[in-house]
């Protein structure tokens, strides 16, 4: 089929089959996610767009005769790409053709969201406005005139609240009369008449004299295949990535594709000639989208104030304040990491006696069959004991952070914290979504990594990445909590709140160490300005308990057991065969400790505990009984759970006080373990900044602890 034809053709086929494809967009925190799972029953398939990491979702529903694929478009603000949110939505909506796009605002802020609204009227033709959240606008006085709305508009809109399944019946009505389309015709007469009530988006005279001189190019090389205003609206605006998603969706040769680059600088290169400059032209099109979202917004919705909206008000008034936002949020967090840590005690125990069985029937099996030693006692103590150890140990409190996590991102706390912290990666030339992602890695490096995507500047994403693992993750907290406990909580239980508060010391140098290292990478070999970014603080909402427990353990939680199992299967073979392989008089094990000795000394520490640090790259869980296991010379992992047991080892090994804040300050600042650096590089597929996240924090790790150790011992002589 021709390109000329390629449009006409989708419309005509959309007439003879009972399947359509509906796109689902709108802005974060508008209830995309949720409505999506309502419409197809959460039977969805997850992946990556093309070309970027960025999550996408797919679903399946059938209604009345009609196969229905809903494509869940990553939440953004705008189709004026400037991130690979935008990007991924602007080609899925312009260059994929679905047979119809859904947009989801939300009631409560209907003026701010219907820019987004009419940015995608302009790029596609079967448009439906879903208004959701209208339980929670109706709280706070918000009504909103539908009829005039869907008159001023002429496309369909629906009010709907999407987690009660209010509006779904008038949706799929809709979506059914669209699936009976009866050809381009209705679809022409719409548009007419849409121009006729609406209108279109009419920019800055000098604007809109270049737009006509870029049509006829526009035209000639897309032969009517792509909406000709919108494309050279684009074009003015110098989108990046823009020709080479024209020429992978509709097959232009490179010429071609160039031609259009060229008549875009072209009408770039005279606008400067009248003083007009590339970021002015942006500015005016995005303002011409809000002004008109204004005029509509003021016509269609009126305020009054209600009770729920005061709560807000008050609740913000304190969690966002100066004097108790961060004393807040703080003890949040440590209630939180309380609650893992206490919660996780029992379930571990039980699957490290649950995997203990498993093992002895596997000894037994082995020993029956009469396999040699050589054989199993490798996989046996080695693979198979290191990697239950791993499983047994993280699945617990990732199984209980995670959805407590998830909660409060549910809840509207998250967006809260982001505003706190703001100002201060601010001050270090970073982005105040690192907030964010900073806290993600409380519960695991890894998935802190994975969630710098949401920050659009490349520079700012990588400061993210880089130091992530300055906070303690769930892996290093049984290491820290063993220690303060042993060294400076005692073990009495009236010492809790001693614990607590040194747990908070230990957090907020992790935090400290995070400004201060971003402060440093952002002046040197990430040198820029910080970005500014939109922040919207949506409204606080009732937690969808079930849908939050099954989101974090899919997405978060097994997604990170699966990497740390990966990497702890090779990584239980390596330290038996260190710690049972003789060369001389000494196993590899203590070959290496010794070696090591020297710099673990300058360091306020010894060979052994630097060897489990390296030793315990795969999983940050196994480092003390790595410890353990080197002091007491065994040959394979083994549980301690007795306190006064752990501290009668570590003192007759020479340990102090000092050796303890060395072993805590190397803790919070070493190589992430080998889950996040997988992480690292999957999502930079780069070697060079894999390595620099593994060098940074080790390099300021040794540092810190070699002076701390050189001042101490100078002081205490």
């Amino acid at each position: 089929m021709s390109r000329k034809n390629f449009r006409e053709g989708c419309v005509r086929q959309m007439a003879k089959r009972r399947e359509m494809t509906i796109a689902l967009a709108g802005n974060p925190n508008v209830g995309k996610s949720t409505l999506f799972n309502a419409l197809t029953g959460m039977h969805q398939h997850t992946g990556n767009w093309t070309g970027k990491t960025v999550s996408n979702a797919k679903g399946y529903c059938e209604r009345d005769g009609v196969l229905y694929t809903f494509v869940d478009v990553p939440g953004c603000y705008s189709l004026m790409a400037r991130s690979p949110e935008e990007e991924a939505a602007r080609d899925y909506i312009c260059f994929q053709f679905p047979d119809a796009v859904i947009v989801v605002c939300d009631g409560t802020c209907l003026e701010r969201n219907l820019n987004f609204v009419l940015q995608v009227m302009e790029a596609a033709d079967r448009v439906i406005l879903c208004i959701n959240l209208m339980d929670e606008a109706e709280k706070k006085g918000i009504s909103i005139d539908f009829e005039a709305l869907e008159s001023m508009l002429q496309i369909p809109v629906i009010g709907m609240t999407a987690r009660s399944g209010r509006g779904m019946e008038q949706l799929f009505e809709v979506l059914g009369k669209f699936a009976e389309g009866t050809g381009e015709k209705d679809i022409k007469e719409a548009i007419v008449s849409r121009k006729q009530a609406f209108g279109q988006i009419e920019y800055p005279e000098v604007i809109e004299k270049e737009i006509s001189h870029l049509l006829p190019v526009v035209r000639e090389v897309t032969k009517g295949c792509l909406k000709e205003r919108w494309l050279a609206a684009r074009l003015m605006d110098q989108d990046p990535g823009l020709c080479q998603a024209i020429m992978d969706c509709l097959n232009l040769e490179f010429s071609e594709a160039m031609q259009l680059k060229k008549a875009g600088m072209q009408a770039e290169n005279r606008m400067k000639e009248t003083g007009q400059r590339l970021e002015d032209t942006r500015e005016q099109m995005a303002e011409a989208f809000v002004r008109r979202a204004e005029e509509i917004a003021e016509k269609v919705v009126s305020t009054k104030e209600d009770t729920g909206k005061k709560k807000g008000r008050m609740a913000d008034q304190i969690l966002t304040s100066k004097l108790m936002g961060f004393p807040v949020m703080i003890l949040l967090l440590l209630v939180i990491f309380w609650l893992t840590i206490k919660g996780a005690n029992y379930p571990s125990e039980v699957l490290s006696n649950f995997f203990g069985t498993i093992e002895g029937y596997l000894l037994e099996w082995c020993r029956r069959g009469k396999l040699p030693a050589a054989i199993y006692e490798p996989l046996l103590f080695g693979v198979y004991r290191v990697t239950a150890w791993v499983v047994s140990v993280m699945l617990p409190p990732m199984a209980i952070f995670f959805p407590m996590f998830t909660i409060l991102e549910d809840l509207g706390y998250l967006p809260r914290v982001a505003f706190n912290l703001d100002k201060c990666f601010h001050c270090c030339h970073a982005c105040g979504k690192q907030a964010l992602t900073m806290c993600m890695g409380f519960g695991c490096n890894a998935v802190g990594v994975s969630g710098c995507k949401i920050i659009s500047s490349r520079r700012e994403r990588l400061i993210a990445m880089l130091t992530n693992c300055f906070v303690p993750c769930n892996g290093k907290f049984p290491t820290i909590l063993v220690i303060l406990t042993i060294f400076f909580a005692g073990n009495q239980a009236v010492s809790d709140w001693k614990l607590a508060l040194l747990l908070t010391g230990v957090i907020t140098l992790g935090i400290g160490m995070t400004f201060l290292v971003s402060k440093i990478l952002s002046g040197t070999i990430l040198k820029g300005e910080p970005s500014t970014f939109l922040l919207e603080l949506p409204p606080y909402r009732r937690p969808q308990i079930g849908k939050v427990i099954i989101r974090s353990v899919l997405d978060r939680t097994l997604f990170v057991l699966g990497r740390a199992i990966v990497a702890a299967a090779p990584a239980g073979l390596l330290i038996w065969c260190a710690a049972n392989i003789t060369v001389g008089e000494q196993t590899i094990l203590m070959h290496c400790a010794g070696f090591l000795d020297p710099l673990g000394r300058f360091m306020g520490m010894d060979g052994v505990i630097l060897l489990a640090f390296l030793l315990g790259f795969p999983a940050n869980e196994i480092v003390l009984p790595l410890i353990f296991m080197g002091y007491l010379s065994l040959g394979n992992l083994t549980e301690f759970t007795d306190l006064h047991a752990i501290s009668q080892v570590l003192y007759r090994n020479g340990w102090t006080q000092v050796t303890a804040c060395s072993v805590i300050l190397f803790s919070l600042m070493h190589w992430p373990c080998a889950t996040t650096c997988l992480t690292i590089y999957k999502e930079t597929k780069s070697k060079k900044w894999t390595l620099a996240a593994i060098l940074i924090p080790t390099f300021a790790g040794i540092l810190c602890c070699a002076l701390f150790a050189q001042i101490t011992n100078f002081v205490l002589r």
